[in-house]
């Protein structure tokens, strides 16, 4: 949750160091880059490193850099170059949280059931973490004065709470023993997983990995838009419908962990993708022919479909975290950071992927084509899930 505000406080940061920094919207754009780039890179990098270093150890080195630049940055932020340190440090930390957070799951985990329940239940609370990071920063941002350096003290907070996830994490006990290869150096390592590339699981998840996040990401990138230009809504409640669309989300993904301890994870996926494909095609068809509405819109007089299509986040929430799971638990645990590293790099090309193809489709077509597009990746989902699902039988066997 930590990592959730600080990734998600971009947009935040971009609209204050604008005000505050007189910095223009080109150059605060680069912050974005900053962010992501290292998470890329470095979870590809730190994935073979982490088995030797520890787990816990490298955790706690990521935790106490981000907490110690939170702490400078109310007293020494005072030019621009400093956020782009901020989200280059945050990056490369998450890196290292997310490839140890996915590769202590199956340390502390006994089957496939409990693993892909811890899961959805973390992933969850990062869906709440991003649900409620702009509220926190809104609540120091000085309206009245854009000059004012008052909303750093944010920063302040988000070091105390480093700081905690910190102090949990070193008083937690966790056996490493199963994630280590003594007989391997770090060279060995970063080969190994270069190798994991073309086993037919891998393949076959990168495959399932990609498309999801596809999916998601053109919902979650362009419902914003979505909603002020085809459905006419004011860009206040577009951003708004964001927001409740990553607390569907968030929902989606607490109530998996325990409906996951009852149902085989792959009815549960091909389920929840088919009834994400059920909303796409029941909620577009109302968003033709809207009454005309002669007052402002707002939530209390807005169309059903603006209250319609945000649920969709429920259905696909569960799947991601899902499909990690099943690929981490099948793997022998020593090389479960190595294809945690893999797991990130997919995601990050699918995203980035999904957000490219619907703006594209959106720009040329509209907004409604650019959703009906979805259901091509979704159907071609369902049909790679059963594929993992006989790749994961076949590993286990």
């Amino acid at each position: 949750m930590v990592f959730a505000v600080l990734l998600n406080s971009v947009g935040a940061v971009i609209l204050q160091v604008q005000r505050t920094f007189d910095v223009t919207k080109a150059e605060a754009s680069v912050l974005e880059g900053f962010k992501d780039l290292p998470i890329a890179i470095f979870s590809f990098i730190v994935a073979s490193f982490l088995p030797k270093v520890g787990i816990r150890k490298g955790m706690l080195i990521a935790l106490f850099a981000v907490a110690g630049l939170c702490f400078m940055m109310p007293v020494v932020a005072d030019e621009f170059w400093y956020f782009k340190m901020l989200f280059a440090v945050v990056g490369i930390s998450f890196a290292v949280i997310k490839v140890s957070v996915f590769a202590t799951i199956g340390l502390v985990t006994e089957n496939t059931k409990e693993h892909s329940s811890l899961m959805s239940t973390i992933e969850g609370f990062f869906m709440v973490g991003v649900l409620l990071g702009n509220v926190f920063f809104s609540l120091f941002v000085n309206d009245a004065d854009p000059s004012s350096r008052t909303w750093l003290n944010i920063y302040w907070y988000l070091g105390a709470m480093t700081l905690l996830a910190a102090a949990l994490l070193f008083f937690a006990q966790i056996n490493e023993s199963e994630s280590k290869r003594e007989d391997t150096n770090a060279k060995e390592e970063f080969l190994d997983m270069l190798r994991l590339v073309i086993k037919p699981l891998v393949l076959v998840f990168a495959a399932s990995a990609f498309l999801f996040v596809l999916i998601e990401q053109s919902f979650m990138t362009w419902t914003p838009t979505f909603y002020q230009d085809v459905l006419q809504v004011p860009a206040s409640m577009g951003i708004q419908a964001g927001a409740i669309l990553a607390g569907a989300l968030a929902i989606g993904r607490l109530l998996a962990g325990f409906v996951l301890r009852k149902i085989h994870w792959l009815t549960f996926t091909l389920a929840c993708t088919v009834l994400v494909g059920v909303c796409v095609t029941l909620t577009l068809p109302l968003t033709a022919n809207q009454p005309e509405l002669t007052e402002a819109i707002t939530w209390f007089n807005a169309p059903f479909v603006v209250y319609l299509f945000p649920i969709l986040g429920v259905f696909l929430a569960p799947i991601y975290p899902t499909i990690n799971s099943v690929v981490l638990s099948a793997l022998p645990r020593y090389m479960q950071s190595s294809m945690s590293g893999l797991i990130v790099v997919f995601s990050a090309l699918g995203g980035t992927t999904g957000s490219i193809v619907t703006g594209h489709i959106f720009e040329s077509y509209g907004g409604t084509n650019a959703f009906y597009f979805s259901l091509i990746p979704i159907l071609a989902l369902c049909l790679v899930l059963i594929l993992l699902n006989r790749q994961v039988k076949m590993q286990i066997a």
